[in-house]
């Protein structure tokens, strides 16, 4: 650290502000937001740093630079733009530039109402933006379908109008506008529907039913019943709009919802516009992690861009957890109960839905890139001291404790390495006891693996409770490997994962890839089992019917059965072939015993 550096940190504000980190270039690396700058920035500089990219990044600081402001609110509002205008290097940025479409109502006479991603500032208004095209244009579409709007763009200004010059076009004769080029539509029931469509863009259905409503009502007055059906089924058009849109109570109001979920890698933002209980908007981003932020950190970035993105200026705010800024005149909330804790679940359900999306293309794409996210997330949810690249799996299988097995698997970089699988036969286990064959097993493999000098796996995986680990932990002892190697065991019912020194199970999440992977050892561990079991019970099957030959041996039944594989084929085979097998006397005597009844 130079000079300059160290008299900088002795003499830094406590107030809050953001700070500016730059490397000897001159290059700005990370900017940075901070309730009290001179407690943030020193903690950079603690020896005790967690994270291998901070550790790059401070090694690489050579000046900072920091501003006061009067609140962390401010500070993170500055952070924001400075990131937006410099994009530095170690700063997490949400990289998205695209040009998201927006909901148009011209401003005009008689307004046109389409897409567009362009906004030009001629008093028109806008809505939006829609993160994704699909949902506005199905919105589009319902509206037009409720309401004759006019699609041309011609000047329909009074004075236009009264010269006659216009004449309706294919549009009104196939009743898709009802004509106010021609005066065949008044500007003041043209605009009742314009205020209508606003309500719906922004989530109230209430004008727009009252107005259908009191259509139908004057069409069946007068008799007029096809007119008053066509109105109905318009009617039946929103009100089956506004079911599949509404989601909460409708007087959850005017609120804007967060969700996330994160990972080693990247954090995933889900983003809900609430109005009248309907979601008007809805978005979701991946923003990278660069210098191990936290959740909270990511969260708090990720609010003030959506909302700038999105034009938001609700007072309210629902959030899965707690943030610790304020913003001024608006409330953050994590709802512990009720609609608003249901709407922030599918919030957090849409950011863990959209990880998942994202997780499947990187593994088509890049999947050596998956593997290591998996790797790596396994070593933190198993508090492992290494990634698990090498995982062995062990399950007994045996019936009342006869022709007891048991398979060890073999799992590198998360699949099946299936020439390592290993089966064996208990030697010093008498009866069906599953702890002690579970010792002597893990004893005996990695007793041979010390020996031969091979590769020892990172993690074991022990298909049981805690008595089945206790036994293979004792193993693990006699041979100086505990410690060295993690293991832990799975209870199926419940899917409870055990450590040796723990008493309280660890739970995974049911879409967790680490438990994913766990289960898939514990079921290969068990399928391998099974099949070897069931072929040796019937091997010893078919070998005590074949015993009970008179002059026929161990070794007469063994080539017997390598050739013919099944008591049925030696029940069936001709005298010849049995005699070409065993010879002509011993042949014979088998054949005779089959067929002498």
């Amino acid at each position: 650290m130079n000079s300059d550096l160290e008299l900088q940190l002795k003499t830094l504000p406590s107030d809050p502000g953001v700070y500016r980190y730059y490397d000897k270039n001159g290059q700005l690396l990370y900017v940075g937001k901070a309730k009290n700058i001179k407690k943030r920035v020193l903690s950079y500089f603690n020896k005790n740093l967690s994270g291998y990219r901070t550790r790059i990044m401070v090694g690489k600081i050579h000046r900072l630079e920091t501003t006061i402001v009067p609140s962390e609110y401010d500070a993170l509002l500055l952070e924001n733009n400075l990131i937006k205008e410099h994009q530095p290097f170690y700063n997490v940025m949400m990289k998205d530039d695209k040009t998201y479409p927006w909901i148009c109502i011209k401003n005009e006479d008689f307004p046109r109402i389409f897409l567009t991603r362009t906004i030009i500032k001629d008093g028109s208004e806008y809505y939006g933006p829609y993160a994704k095209v699909r949902p506005a244009k199905i919105l589009l579409d319902t509206i037009k379908h409720i309401y004759k709007l006019r699609t041309c763009n011609l000047n329909l200004a009074p004075e236009k109008i009264a010269e006659g010059k216009y004449k309706v076009c294919l549009e009104y004769h196939i009743k898709n506008c009802k004509g106010p080029c021609e005066q065949l539509e008044s500007k003041e029931d043209y605009d009742k529907k314009i205020e209508a469509i606003r309500g719906i863009i922004k989530g109230d259905f209430r004008l727009a039913k009252n107005y259908l409503v009191d259509e139908m009502t004057s069409y069946a007055s007068n008799l007029e019943f096809e007119n008053a059906q066509m109105v109905k089924e318009r009617l039946d058009l929103l009100e089956d709009y506004q079911a599949k849109h509404t989601v909460v109570n409708p007087s959850i109001n005017d609120v804007d919802v967060f969700g996330m979920t994160s990972d080693e890698t990247a954090a995933y933002v889900n983003y809900f516009k609430i109005q009248n209980g309907n979601i008007i908007q809805s978005y979701t981003t991946e923003i990278k992690k660069i210098i191990e932020e936290t959740d909270e950190e990511i969260l708090e970035e990720a609010l003030i861009e959506i909302r700038r993105k999105f034009d938001s200026d609700s007072r309210e705010i629902l959030l899965p957890f707690h943030l610790n800024f304020e913003i001024p005149g608006v409330k953050l909330i994590v709802p512990k109960v009720g609609d608003k804790k249901r709407i922030v679940e599918l919030s957090e359900k849409n950011a863990k839905e959209y990880r998942l999306e994202k997780l499947k293309q990187v593994q088509i794409v890049d999947p050596e890139r998956h593997t290591n996210r998996i790797m790596t997330e396994m070593q933190k949810l198993l508090r492992m001291p290494a990634e698990p690249r090498h995982i062995e799996g062990f399950d007994n299988s045996n019936i009342q404790g006869t022709n007891p097995v048991s398979a060890c698997v073999v799992f590198k970089d998360g699949k099946p390495s299936k020439a390592d699988y290993r089966i064996f036969h208990p030697k010093t286990v008498d009866g069906p006891n599953d702890f002690a064959t579970m010792e002597e097993v893990i004893y005996r493999r990695y007793k041979r693996l010390l020996d031969e000098g091979e590769p020892l796996p990172q993690l074991i995986l022990i298909d049981g409770g805690k008595g089945q680990l206790s036994s293979a932990v004792k193993s693990l002892k006699l041979l100086g490997l505990y410690g060295k190697i993690t293991i832990i065991g799975i209870a199926k019912r419940l899917e409870e994962i055990f450590f040796p020194e723990g008493s309280i199970p660890l739970y995974l999440d049911k879409k967790s890839e680490t438990l994913k992977i766990l289960q898939r050892v514990r079921d290969e561990a068990h399928r391998f089992g099974v099949k070897h079991h069931r072929t040796r019970r019937k091997n010893s099957t078919i070998k005590t019917e074949l015993e009970e030959i008179p002059g026929v041996g161990e070794k007469s039944i063994e080539l017997l059965f390598s050739k013919l594989k099944s008591v049925k084929r030696i029940k069936e085979a001709p005298i010849e072939i049995l005699e070409e097998i065993l010879g002509k006397s011993k042949g014979k005597i088998v054949w005779e015993y089959f067929n002498s009844n």
